[in-house]
């Protein structure tokens, strides 16, 4: 059993060395994307909310 978790561990190993980790620039580009989209999304959803909040306003307080 320990020989399978030593084996398991150092196949871990092996595939983080082939990892290509992002630079420093990437990261800041991809965290900038992330949050102009959450931005833009978190805009959408509240205006399609408020139209919606005004349809049921006039069907229910007509």
């Amino acid at each position: 059993m320990f020989k399978k978790i030593a084996k398991f561990l150092k196949e871990v190993r092996q595939e983080l060395r082939n990892v290509v980790w992002p630079t420093k620039a990437d990261l800041k580009e991809g965290t900038s994307v992330v949050i102009a989209f959450s931005v833009l999304l978190g805009i959408f959803i509240w205006i399609v909310d408020n139209i919606f909040t005004q349809i049921v306003n006039l069907v229910l307080f007509r």
